[in-house]
């Protein structure tokens, strides 16, 4: 089937995702380089930004198995998928929630067919309360019910719209570490990083997505490859918050200033506007106002000539 003229809006997160990107799509698109090759997102969560540009080779990576399970199934059995859905969304209630939240908590759980699996995911996250994936140090989904009049468990059309991207382009899944997803980059590649973020205050950090911790040894490891695909010729997009921990590792590239809302908190009194950076290493497009900090550094500038399915002005408009 021969590439669409103009990007499909109902390709667009499935799940709720904590530090999301869908409020800061318009921005991000700003800044998407004018042409690459392959796409690399190695911290992929709810993949707004991917599902966005729909790009035709990608390989996309999370440290959440579930997650990218749950990527998968939808790629391959979706109508299966929906209809399980409909199962949880028929039975739905408190006791029911809790039952299908223990599921992790038995021996078995990791020989559950993927789809089943899948199903769970998305059935917790459209109901837990303020659609939280947190996981206990055990790896076990810990996430209360939430208590909704009546959730949106099962959006049809985004999950059909979402398969069928997924399954005409070439789309190489993986989970593992985001330097080892990200070998065999080449010089014009494009790759978003959309790490754990350094947290604001001594109380904000977000640790319960996996069981592994994010701290800044790893922002450290995460800036070096920064510079190492840079050298290589990748163009590279960097999210995470703005402090000053992370305005000084990354001034020696461009940087932007952007307000985001985070509507993720499990305290209300901490939802709302927040100022993140967004980090990048290449030339922005000469009607592109920036804020820039420190000495630009360039990729290279011979992309390989691959390109989003559709031009960067219709992603804007499809995506406001």
């Amino acid at each position: 089937m021969p590439p669409r003229n103009s990007p499909n809006p109902l390709v667009r997160p499935f799940l709720k995702w904590a530090g999301g990107k869908r409020q800061l799509l318009p921005e991000l698109l700003k800044h998407i380089p004018k042409q690459y090759g392959s796409y690399y997102e190695p911290f992929l969560g709810g993949g707004a930004l991917f599902l966005a540009l729909q790009p035709r080779r990608a390989v996309v990576n999370d440290s959440n198995g579930e997650l990218i399970n749950c990527y998968q199934v939808v790629q391959k059995s979706v109508e299966d998928l929906i209809q399980l859905l409909h199962d949880h969304q028929a039975h739905n209630n408190e006791d029911y929630y809790y039952g299908m939240r223990d599921w992790d908590r038995s021996e078995g759980y990791a020989a559950r067919p993927a789809i089943e699996r899948a199903a769970r995911i998305i059935y917790l996250n459209k109901t837990c309360y303020n659609g939280l994936f947190r996981v206990n140090a055990q790896g076990q989904f810990n996430v209360p019910y939430g208590k909704y009049a009546r959730p949106a468990i099962v959006d049809e059309g985004v999950l059909r719209a979402v398969s069928h991207y997924l399954d005409r382009a070439t789309i190489t899944f993986r989970t593992m570490d985001f330097a080892e997803a990200t070998q065999g980059a080449q010089a014009g590649d494009f790759l978003y990083f959309d790490p754990p973020y350094d947290p604001i205050s001594s109380t904000a950090s977000f640790t319960g997505y996996d069981v592994n911790g994010f701290d800044r040894s790893e922002q450290e490891r995460l800036h070096q490859h920064v510079d190492a695909l840079n050298a290589h010729g990748c163009q590279v997009m960097l999210s995470n918050a703005y402090t000053p921990f992370i305005v000084r590792l990354y001034q020696d590239y461009h940087c932007i200033k952007v307000e985001a809302t985070r509507a993720i908190n499990s305290d209300p009194g901490k939802r709302g506007k927040v100022d993140e950076i967004l980090v990048v290493n290449y030339d922005q497009r000469p009607n592109q106002k920036r804020h820039r900090m420190g000495n630009a550094v360039s990729a290279a500038s011979h992309p390989r000539g691959g390109e989003p399915l559709w031009p960067v002005r219709d992603q804007l408009d499809a995506n406001q």
